[in-house]
């Protein structure tokens, strides 16, 4: 094409080139040699170029999400090749504790974490003055009583000790979860916010000994019972079967502490972040969850 319009602009300067006829003659030949040297725009080169401006507009989308080991990041690497196939790469950071999950999210360096319950979220939040939000629930992990040095709740001392978190929401959960199998009796009003302070009635003068959660799994044998979160349990070997007592899956903590997915209030509406949130939510999450986990983790949904 480029070929016949330089031949159809030659032939335009000849017919009309009567005046500097020397000048045109020269400027033909240059002419000529350009339309030789040209490159003509095949259509294998116009396909290759369409596909390179398409593959540029369905370039991958990374998503980084800070979880804990069991079973957040176990639970991830199930959604990572569900979300590739809709052009979104999920990063992984596997993180031990209960604090840089939620750091990390403020300074930028993830863009979500799964580990956490709209409690603690929410203590978290009045503590460090942040705005971290919630934009899903995925699971949740029962609380159990396990045995240490008294495999029996019928036979725990008087005296005894019982290991519970240190953090305000989760120790309130154990205590809910004592009083629930009569080992003590709370305040009518002390709900998800209860803590010692609270207790009204202690027949069998329990003391309590506060350890990070990730630590009560290693006092087992120092201590007559610990009060566990579900995750710390499964990584330190425990199953929930062993459980002494368990919270009851209709109860107030079954409502109140659903494992979420947490975020900026910046990446609140993001596609990738609500895309996460829709695979965790799904059938074949849920499918995974009940075949995985002998009762420790209940899918939400």
């Amino acid at each position: 094409m480029r070929k016949r319009l330089i031949a159809s602009g030659l032939a335009a300067i000849v017919a009309f080139g009567t005046v500097g006829c020397g000048s045109a003659t020269a400027k033909v030949e240059e002419a000529k040699v350009a339309a030789e040297k040209a490159e003509p725009v095949t259509e294998g080169a116009s396909e290759s170029a369409e596909s390179s401006a398409a593959s540029e507009s369905t370039e991958t989308v990374k998503i980084k999400v800070g979880a804990n080991i069991t079973p957040h990041s176990e639970i991830l690497e199930v959604a990572k090749p569900i979300l590739a196939e809709q052009g979104i790469d999920l990063e992984i950071v596997k993180l031990e504790d209960s604090i840089t999950p939620n750091t990390g999210v403020i300074e930028g360096s993830l863009d979500a974490n799964y580990f956490q319950h709209v409690p603690y979220l929410d203590q978290f939040n009045e503590e460090n003055g942040s705005d971290l939000v919630s934009v899903g629930a995925i699971h949740y992990e029962p609380f159990g009583i396990y045995a240490g040095k008294t495999t029996d709740l019928k036979d725990l001392p008087d005296g005894a000790l019982v290991a519970v978190p240190n953090n305000v929401t989760n120790e309130a959960r154990a205590l809910l979860l004592l009083a629930q199998e009569g080992l003590l009796t709370l305040k009518d009003d002390a709900g998800i916010e209860a803590t010692v302070a609270d207790i009204v009635e202690n027949p069998k003068n329990i003391k309590f000994k506060e350890l990070a959660p990730e630590q009560l799994v290693a006092a087992l044998p120092d201590v007559d019972v610990a009060v566990i979160n579900g995750n710390y349990a499964i990584e330190g070997g425990l199953h929930v079967s062993q459980a002494l007592a368990v919270e009851a899956n209709d109860g107030l903590a079954a409502q109140t502490y659903g494992n979420i997915i947490a975020t900026s209030p910046e990446k609140e509406n993001d596609a990738a972040v609500k895309a996460l949130v829709e695979v965790l939510q799904g059938s074949e999450i849920k499918d995974y969850i009940e075949s995985t986990y002998d009762g420790a983790v209940v899918s939400l949904k």
